[in-house]
């Protein structure tokens, strides 16, 4: 299949403070999130000035892929469009379309599958091309990317130096705790064809992360970033929670690696870095946490090598990949359609 373009596709945040609420109602529209909590994660935007890094980290991605296309002989423009906020997904659709595009490949920052993180955005590539309408480039979703090593060798080299930031004498009463955003129980039974995918593949990334990382700590995965409302149940443990029980049970250290996400934007800089290292340190727990990709060279590959498996011949025989769970290129129809949305 022929290509004349990659547009990356992002969840989005504000850039001013002057945005963060009107960004927090794109987000939360028709979900039943109270007022307060609205204005409660208000309040974790204008900590950092009301700026979410996460355009910023977008920006530096494309600067990094374009170089890298660039470097590699891979002749097609990039382009960015995000969900919530501006660049606003069909904004760049129209420009696409605009500039001759006809048919174009679209890198997710998402490794994972489930409704919020695989069929929502597709959902959105759905709904700005409506928008654009019937001459709008045609854009397929690239594939999960849970277990390619240009994921997790970043994450598990992260993890690597947070230990070393911790005492060795600590080593025997540490613990490798992986987090991931919550999402509602209906909505986690419904990933994937057969239910349970989002929850799987975060399994699959933890334990291949942690083989390699530290192979003598055990390890957890748990949750953060809960959003819905309180009547709705979601997954646990909450970090925090999590915390509480491994100080009470003897661990004296934690590494924390948000392998759920890519960047180290808002939800790892505040649930993490503020929220769950202030929890430690109540609990006399040393505390490090782990990087995420973001730019790392093996990441910034890795988004070529999957542009490479769907546009080379021999597509499928360059396909890289650690883990064991069923993969496909294109979702099939029936993957994580929520009981009710959430």
């Amino acid at each position: 299949m022929s290509y004349d373009a990659v547009v990356l596709v992002s969840f989005g945040g504000p850039e001013r403070p002057e945005d963060v609420m009107p960004f927090l109602q794109n987000v939360t529209r028709g979900r039943g999130v109270p007022p307060e909590r609205l204005a409660e994660v208000a309040e974790h935007y204008q900590h950092f000035g009301g700026v979410s890094p996460i355009n910023q980290q977008c920006r530096d991605l494309l600067a990094a892929v374009r170089a890298d296309f660039a470097a590699h002989g891979v002749d097609l423009p990039l382009y960015w469009g995000n969900r919530n906020w501006d660049p606003m997904l069909a904004d760049t659709v129209t420009q696409m379309r605009d500039d001759g595009v006809t048919r174009a490949l679209a890198f997710v920052t998402s490794a994972y599958g489930g409704y919020s993180s695989c069929r929502q955005y597709q959902e959105d590539i759905a709904a700005a091309r409506a928008a654009v309408g019937p001459d709008a480039p045609v854009i397929e979703k690239l594939r999960q990317f849970w277990d390619h090593p240009g994921f997790v060798e970043p994450h598990v080299d992260a993890v690597r130096a947070a230990l070393g930031q911790l005492d060795p004498a600590l080593r025997d009463t540490t613990r490798l705790v992986f987090t991931a955003h919550s999402i509602p129980n209906s909505m986690a039974a419904n990933a994937g064809p057969h239910g349970g995918r989002y929850e799987a593949q975060l399994h699959e990334t933890a334990r291949l992360v942690a083989a390699a990382a530290a192979p003598d700590l055990g390890y957890d995965l748990v949750w953060q970033s809960r959003s819905g409302p309180p009547q709705v149940p979601w997954l646990e443990p909450d970090i925090n929670d999590h915390l509480t029980a491994l100080a009470q049970g003897g661990t004296t250290a934690v590494v924390v690696s948000p392998i759920g996400f890519v960047s180290d934007h808002l939800e790892v800089v505040w649930d993490l870095d503020t929220e769950a290292l202030e929890t430690a340190k109540q609990l006399g727990l040393h505390f490090v946490r782990a990087g995420t990709p973001g730019t790392d060279p093996r990441f910034v590959t890795m988004v070529r090598e999957l542009v490479t498996e769907r546009t080379d011949p021999d597509g499928a025989q360059l396909r890289r990949r650690l883990g064991e769970l069923p993969m496909w290129d294109s979702c099939p129809t029936v993957c994580c359609v929520p009981t009710r949305r959430p």
